[in-house]
């Protein structure tokens, strides 16, 4: 297959790459990565391990001048990428053009953890508007279902196949963030915990240390569980001026911490931007979403609810 070269970049740029095969993977990357290297924008490539060895192998020695990372697990928690994986990335060069390919989405990726990947690829646009970057997130079309492949068209602006790039006709990015917006149930079985009082994020660290013993989350998880409990639990305190509602059960092979308040999230990217060197306060939800393994939010005028997964087991 001929490899063909890339038009000129700049600006933000966010392309689907719709790609069916080793080769056609290959021939659509392999030159993004090489001409951003030989007009010496800074490149970086977070896709699963098994494409990242076949980047690796077919970029040679030029794979040195690129950051590869396994996006199964930097991009556990789709939440996670903007601010750990892309922003980082990018925010390190800031007087230049940079290139990022990113694939979260993949054929193992579950039916509860796409939901939060394809609000991801929808945020995207909007936390690097105005960034001169270009993100290139493949596809694999040969083995994701009909409705991953339109979701991609709509949170993506461009197109990228093997014979030909094109505007996406289908692109709304917005419409994408609300389809899945989705309310996840709670195991009837969970155990819950009304939080409420000066006493309240004290008293959910101590429900939540037992629940994490009784369900068997590895000890040197426990720490974490505490502190995504904390910080769930006191940001809907203090942004709510009501109490909240705590459950912690498991679903498979997780467990999940999940907090239910009467507020309404309307900023879609809390929790994805990185945090100012001299910030003050504002990091709750970025930690929650550097230390689950998923986070899927519903929010509504009625309330918001964050549920928090931690692998128990697999």
């Amino acid at each position: 297959m001929t490899i063909t070269h890339l038009p000129p970049l700049g600006d933000f740029v966010h392309p689907a790459v719709f790609y069916a095969s080793d080769e056609e993977y290959l021939a659509l990357l392999v030159p993004f990565v090489t001409e951003g290297l030989e007009q010496g924008h800074p490149v970086a490539a977070s896709v699963p391990d098994g494409r990242l060895r076949l980047l690796r192998d077919a970029l040679g020695d030029a794979a040195d001048d690129v950051l590869l990372l396994d996006m199964e697990v930097e991009g556990r928690n789709p939440g996670r990428i903007i601010p750990a994986v892309l922003r980082r990335f990018a925010d390190r060069h800031p007087d230049r053009h940079v290139r990022i390919i990113g694939e979260p989405i993949w054929a193992g990726r579950t039916h509860v953890e796409y939901p939060a990947c394809a609000q991801h690829e929808a945020l995207i646009n909007l936390a690097f508007a105005g960034r001169d970057v270009t993100i290139a997130c493949p596809y694999d079309t040969s083995s994701l279902d009909e409705h991953v492949v339109a979701d991609a068209l709509a949170t993506h602006p461009l197109v990228w196949e093997a014979t030909r790039r094109y505007d996406s006709a289908h692109y709304a990015p917005d419409a994408v963030v609300d389809r899945y917006n989705q309310s996840f149930d709670t195991a009837p079985d969970a155990a819950t915990f009304e939080v409420a009082g000066t006493s309240g994020a004290r008293d959910a660290r101590r429900f939540a240390t037992g629940q994490a013993v009784r369900l068997g989350l590895p000890a040197e998880r426990v720490a974490d569980l505490v502190l995504i409990t904390t910080e769930l639990v006191v940001n809907a305190l203090r942004h709510t001026g009501g109490g909240c509602e705590l459950s912690i059960w498991q679903d498979g092979t997780h467990l999940v911490c999940t907090v239910r308040d009467g507020g309404h999230l309307t900023d879609p990217l809390a929790g994805r931007r990185p945090a100012a060197p001299d910030q003050e306060g504002g990091r709750g939800l970025l930690v929650v979403n550097q230390l689950a393994d998923l986070v899927r939010t519903h929010t509504s005028p009625h309330g918001t609810t964050t549920h928090a997964f931690l692998r128990v087991t697999g």
